[in-house]
C-alpha cells in the first residue's frame, strides 16, 4: 500500500462506515416504525388486558399442570378443573433449579427419550390426573407430553374438548354451551394451509371467566 494514498483511502473507509452506519439505523426505524403501524400487538408482546390491566400474552402458556412427589414417592400432576389446561411445563426457576412451569424466563423442554423411565412415569402421571378429573380416555397426546419451549400457549382442539365436561362439571356449567364456547375459539391453520387448528388456553379461559354467567344450565 502507497503511503501517500493513506488518506484518501482512510476517507473513503469512513464514509463507507457512516453510509453503511445510517442505513442501519433508518432501516431499524422503518422496520419498527412498520411493525408498530401493521403489526402493533405482535410487536408488543402479543400482551392480554382485562379491565386495563395486564393479564398474560397470547404467546405464553398460563394454564399448566402442577407437578409434585407424593408422601410415598410416587409423582403426582395436580390440575385445577376449573380452567381448561395447557400443556406440561418442564422450565424450571434459574436461580433455584426448582419446578416452575410456564416460566417464560427459562424456555426449556424435558429432552427425555421415548425410552426414559422419567418421561413414562411423568405421563402416566399426568394420565392418572386427568383420570380422577373425570376427563374420557382415550386422553389426547397433548394434554400428557410437553412442547419444545415449556409454555406452549396453545393445544388441539380435541385436547380442548375432551376437557368441556371437566371444566363445566367444576363450574355447573352447561357442557353443550361450554362446548360451544370452545369451538368459537378454535384458530384455523395459517393461511389456510399451514399447521392445525388450535385453541388458544389463555384467550378460552378468559371468555370462559367472561361468559360464566350465560354459560350456566
Amino acid at each position: 500500500m502507497n503511503p501517500r494514498t493513506w488518506p484518501k483511502e482512510l476517507l473513503i473507509s469512513l464514509r463507507l462506515t457512516i453510509a453503511l452506519a445510517a442505513m442501519v439505523i433508518v432501516y431499524t426505524f422503518v422496520v419498527t416504525g412498520i411493525s408498530q403501524v401493521a403489526f402493533n400487538s405482535n410487536a408488543n408482546g402479543s400482551l392480554v388486558s382485562v379491565d386495563g390491566k395486564v393479564v398474560g400474552s397470547t404467546m405464553i402458556g398460563q394454564s399448566c399442570p402442577q407437578e409434585k412427589v407424593a408422601s410415598d414417592g410416587s409423582l403426582r400432576i395436580t390440575i385445577d378443573t376449573k380452567y381448561f389446561q395447557g400443556r406440561l411445563s418442564y422450565t424450571v426457576n434459574a436461580n433455584t433449579a426448582s419446578l416452575q412451569p410456564c416460566n417464560a424466563a427459562n424456555s426449556v423442554g424435558s429432552n427425555l427419550g421415548p425410552s426414559n423411565p422419567i418421561l413414562l412415569e411423568t405421563t402416566r402421571a399426568a394420565v392418572a390426573a386427568y383420570e380422577r378429573a373425570g376427563v374420557a380416555a382415550p386422553i389426547p397426546i397433548d394434554l400428557v407430553t410437553s412442547d419444545f419451549t415449556g409454555f406452549d400457549p396453545d393445544i388441539t382442539e380435541a385436547a380442548a374438548l375432551a376437557q368441556v365436561n371437566m371444566v363445566a362439571n367444576a363450574r355447573g356449567l352447561d357442557a353443550t354451551k361450554v362446548r360451544a364456547l370452545v369451538e368459537s375459539q378454535v384458530q384455523g391453520r395459517i393461511l389456510w394451509v399451514f399447521g392445525e387448528p388450535v385453541v388458544n388456553v389463555l384467550q378460552l379461559n378468559l371468555a370462559l371467566n367472561a361468559q360464566q354467567s350465560s354459560l350456566a344450565g
